[in-house]
Protein backbone atom coordinates (compact mmCIF):
# COMPACT_ATOMS: atom_id res chain seq x y z
CA UNK A 1 0.00 0.00 0.00
CA UNK A 2 1.32 3.23 -1.11
CA UNK A 3 1.10 6.38 1.63
CA UNK A 4 -2.03 8.15 -0.09
CA UNK A 5 -3.66 4.48 0.59
CA UNK A 6 -2.83 4.62 3.59
CA UNK A 7 -4.41 7.67 4.54
CA UNK A 8 -7.51 7.36 2.49
CA UNK A 9 -7.87 4.36 4.89
CA UNK A 10 -7.27 6.37 8.41
CA UNK A 11 -9.40 9.26 6.79
CA UNK A 12 -12.40 6.49 6.21
CA UNK A 13 -11.72 4.90 9.59
CA UNK A 14 -11.49 8.00 11.43
CA UNK A 15 -14.83 9.93 10.06
CA UNK A 16 -16.54 6.59 10.48
CA UNK A 17 -15.83 6.16 14.09
CA UNK A 18 -16.78 9.52 14.55
CA UNK A 19 -19.95 9.33 13.08
CA UNK A 20 -20.62 6.19 14.40
CA UNK A 21 -19.79 7.10 18.06
CA UNK A 22 -22.18 9.97 17.71
CA UNK A 23 -25.14 8.55 16.29
CA UNK A 24 -24.87 5.41 19.06
CA UNK A 25 -25.39 7.96 21.63
CA UNK A 26 -27.98 10.27 19.75
CA UNK A 27 -29.93 6.91 19.15
CA UNK A 28 -29.24 5.72 22.53
CA UNK A 29 -30.35 8.75 24.33
CA UNK A 30 -33.33 9.58 21.73
CA UNK A 31 -35.24 6.88 20.63
CA UNK A 32 -36.69 3.62 22.15
CA UNK A 33 -34.83 0.98 20.86
CA UNK A 34 -32.34 -1.27 23.08
CA UNK A 35 -30.27 -4.03 22.93
CA UNK A 36 -28.27 -4.74 19.45
CA UNK A 37 -30.38 -2.23 17.52
CA UNK A 38 -28.55 0.63 18.59
CA UNK A 39 -25.73 -0.28 17.51
CA UNK A 40 -26.93 -1.63 14.14
CA UNK A 41 -28.89 1.41 13.37
CA UNK A 42 -26.20 3.77 14.27
CA UNK A 43 -23.76 1.29 11.87
CA UNK A 44 -26.27 1.95 9.32
CA UNK A 45 -26.34 5.67 9.64
CA UNK A 46 -22.37 5.94 10.21
CA UNK A 47 -21.82 3.91 6.61
CA UNK A 48 -24.14 5.92 4.96
CA UNK A 49 -23.21 9.38 5.97
CA UNK A 50 -19.40 9.14 6.40
CA UNK A 51 -17.23 10.38 3.41
CA UNK A 52 -15.40 8.04 1.07
CA UNK A 53 -11.63 8.65 0.59
CA UNK A 54 -9.90 7.05 -2.35
CA UNK A 55 -5.90 7.16 -3.83
CA UNK A 56 -5.91 7.09 -7.18
CA UNK A 57 -2.95 7.40 -9.79
CA UNK A 58 -3.61 9.91 -12.37
CA UNK A 59 -1.23 11.42 -15.01
CA UNK A 60 -0.25 13.92 -12.73
CA UNK A 61 0.81 11.08 -10.28
CA UNK A 62 -0.81 9.81 -7.39
CA UNK A 63 -4.30 11.89 -5.76
CA UNK A 64 -6.05 11.56 -2.79
CA UNK A 65 -10.17 12.08 -3.56
CA UNK A 66 -13.05 12.50 -1.50
CA UNK A 67 -16.72 12.32 -2.00
CA UNK A 68 -19.75 12.60 0.34
CA UNK A 69 -23.59 12.93 -0.55
CA UNK A 70 -23.46 16.93 1.32
CA UNK A 71 -20.71 18.06 -1.24
CA UNK A 72 -21.69 17.63 -5.14
CA UNK A 73 -19.28 15.90 -7.12
CA UNK A 74 -15.07 14.87 -6.13
CA UNK A 75 -13.08 17.32 -3.73
CA UNK A 76 -9.10 16.36 -4.04
CA UNK A 77 -7.67 16.65 -0.83
CA UNK A 78 -3.96 16.00 -1.52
Amino acid sequence: MTKLQVRAFLFQLGCFAILFTSFRFIVDQFTNLTGYWVPLTAFVVGTLLSPKFQAVKTKDGEKLFMKWIFIKGLRVIG
